[in-house]
């Protein structure tokens, strides 16, 4: 008869396994943690006409997080994207889209100068640098004057509908963290529509 104190083999390999995943994966495990645990939610959001043209305003709130700060200065980089929909209402048929835009920008930490970098691709690349990041959040959710269309494209009569929506994904990796992190899924969210009828 087998003694009850008699390890399997199988067991032991388990516990040799855990053992070595302890050893090797604490220093990432803040990697591995939701790092956009958090609000993510727009505040408010509205539409200026300026001598034709069609400016959006809008302050969104951005999670922070522990996890975020450890991944950004670990050279993660963090995308922040605004989607902003114009469709017109139609009584008997689909509403038919006018416009589908997106505001792209994307986070990352200088570890040289000890800021963070926010980069916008869609602008020229121009950048600004922030010393903390809560100051560069803050500066993220705030959207003012945005140019999204002109009067032109609300010829046809009927009401047009905005509806915008913020989200926050992975950007890019170094290669010595993206064989670390191919698998995790939990690097993007996006905060539900806010929608209102645009003025004419």
């Amino acid at each position: 008869m087998q003694s009850a104190a008699t390890t399997h083999p199988q067991t032991s390999l388990r516990a040799r396994l855990a053992a070595w995943c302890c050893l090797f994966l604490v220093p990432f495990s803040s990697l591995h943690a939701d790092p956009l645990e958090g609000a993510l939610q727009i505040d408010s959001a509205f539409i200026n006409v300026d001598e034709g043209v069609y400016q959006l305003y809008a302050q969104i709130r951005y999670p922070q997080s522990e996890e975020a700060l450890v991944a950004l200065r670990e050279g993660v980089s963090l995308s922040y994207d605004l989607e902003v929909e114009i469709s017109r209402d139609r009584r008997f048929w689909l509403d038919a889209s006018v416009l589908s835009v997106r505001l792209a920008r994307e986070l990352s930490f200088q570890p040289v100068s000890e800021r963070f970098v926010m980069r916008d691709p869609l602008e020229g690349g121009e950048q600004k640098s922030y010393a903390t990041l809560e100051a560069a959040l803050q500066d993220l959710g705030r959207v003012e004057a945005w140019p999204i269309l002109v009067a032109s494209q609300l010829a046809l009569e009927g009401e047009y509908r905005v509806r915008v929506r913020a989200s926050m994904r992975r950007g890019r990796l170094t290669d010595a963290l993206r064989t670390l992190m191919f698998w995790t899924d939990d690097w993007q969210r996006e905060s539900e529509w806010y929608s209102w009828l645009l003025p004419r």
